[in-house]
């Protein structure tokens, strides 16, 4: 098989060009620029495009199949060429359906959580050496690549993305998986640049339970009212399975699940991990994985990469780094570290980076969203914020909507880096929540202030 990608840099496409590459196809791929860590494993692969930019010439009559990423453009020239030769072009998750299709199909999908639920599944699955095939959206400790592609397998996990397909198919990505097993771990509205109505986000959802084969198993989070809904609403003929919060403990920083009269030891933290353990629970029983085998499997998760990393921790500071930017994520990580550190200060630091994030008509989202945070720091670039063609936002109108009256807020990069960098960290838990980098935040200059005042405080 021929096999070429345009756009091949991105996160999600790197890693399935690669596994298409183990798999033994000839794999070719184009792009206009590719940054590490996909960078560096295309080169490691002999997959990373000699010269970046877009030559049609690449795109001939000897290609089985184009497989079109989120990064190019409807106009883009070897896209054109492609439509031209009438070749077959897939989106990113068509085409993991064609490779999927006579194997079972476990989807995780939801608005939040699906990297860490499909995360503990794997993890768990692992220990068990139970061999899957498998696609996540974030690297995983301990797994080179990840998407997984064997023939010889008869099962995948599938991170259910709610965002589009590609360029030219705007529809979201977890319709095409048609999963014989899902969870659906909750629904809050997100994506607003490309579902400006919240109705129209939800519908999405409604549309992807509609998917699931004859027979199939929908496992979901009663204690989300608008999920419940839809499952409510749900007319196929499918086994459904309810979940909510379990029984859980904590023990200074530790948080334990409780089975029975079992204590669980997690390395994990908050209310929403401990959710997100139990949709993952779930699944694995539906796998064949006993509680008994789950449970002591999990104690050795330490959580999927960027969601809660832990930079740095000692008697006097914590610093962790998030990749929370949507409403939903953001509370549960504040409210989680909270709750994992009440004795310590908790200074929660937002950037807005997202089109949703930028977009004034979102922004009353995240009201309340940051309240268990000591101290609150909101950032964002006004020029992000024109370059996505959005009305400028003042402010003054950031700290009404996110209703926290002493918000700082802060444009600058380089006041906000000022500002970060003399903080006190003294008895302090530093929670940075991004999927940006504040504007090239020195990470390891906070870090390595933390130790500083641990070491001189010892002294």
């Amino acid at each position: 098989m021929n096999i070429h990608f345009i756009a091949i840099g991105g996160a999600a496409m790197h890693n399935l060009a690669i596994a298409l590459h183990k798999k033994g196809y000839h794999v070719t791929g184009s792009d206009d620029e590719i940054f590490d860590p996909s960078k560096s494993r295309l080169e490691k692969y002999g997959l990373l495009p000699e010269k970046f930019g877009w030559f049609p010439e690449k795109i001939t009559h000897g290609l089985d199949a184009i497989i079109l990423g989120m990064h190019a453009k409807p106009d883009n020239s070897e896209l054109h060429k492609a439509q031209e030769l009438g070749l077959n072009i897939y989106s990113y998750p068509e085409y993991l359906y064609l490779q999927s299709q006579n194997q079972k199909r476990v989807v995780v999908a939801g608005s939040h959580g699906k990297t860490t639920i499909t995360s503990m599944i794997l993890h768990v699955l692992t220990a068990q050496n139970k061999d899957v095939n498998y696609m996540v959206g974030s690297q995983l400790k301990g797994f080179d690549t990840m998407v997984k592609l064997d023939d010889n397998l008869d099962t995948i996990i599938l991170e259910g993305d709610e965002y589009l397909s590609s360029p030219i198919d705007p529809r979201p990505k977890f319709l095409w998986y048609h999963p014989h097993l899902t969870v659906i771990s909750g629904i809050a509205w997100d994506h607003m640049n490309k579902f400006p109505d919240k109705q129209d986000y939800i519908e999405q959802f409604a549309k992807y339970i509609d998917t699931i084969e004859p027979g199939g198993t929908l496992i979901y989070n009663e204690e989300d009212a608008v999920l419940t809904g839809l499952v409510n609403q749900n007319k196929k003929h499918i086994k459904i399975i309810a979940y909510r919060t379990p029984a859980y403990e904590k023990d200074g920083n530790r948080f334990y699940l409780l089975n029975g009269n079992e204590k669980v030891p997690l390395q994990i933290l908050g209310a929403h991990n401990m959710q997100n353990t139990e949709a993952a629970r779930l699944i694995c029983n539906e796998l064949g994985i006993s509680n008994k085998d789950f449970y002591k499997a999990i104690q050795s998760f330490k959580g999927a990469d960027k969601r809660l990393e832990k930079l740095a921790e000692n008697d006097k500071s914590v610093i962790f780094k998030d990749f929370a930017h949507a409403p939903s994520k953001v509370a549960a990580s504040v409210k989680a570290v909270k709750e994992s550190y009440p004795g310590k200060k908790l200074i929660a630091v937002l950037e807005l980076h997202t089109y949703s994030s930028l977009n004034q008509k979102f922004l009353p989202e995240y009201k309340d969203k940051l309240n268990a945070a000591d101290e609150a720091i909101v950032f964002y670039s006004p020029k992000a914020v024109a370059l996505k063609g959005l009305d400028p936002i003042p402010p003054e109108l950031i700290v009404k909507e996110f209703n926290y009256p002493e918000l700082k807020v802060f444009t600058e990069p380089e006041k906000l880096h000022r500002y970060l960098y003399n903080l006190d960290l003294q008895n302090t838990v530093l929670l940075l929540m991004s999927s940006g980098n504040y504007g090239g935040l020195d990470f390891e200059k906070i870090v390595d202030k933390a130790k500083k005042i641990n070491s001189q405080v010892d002294c």
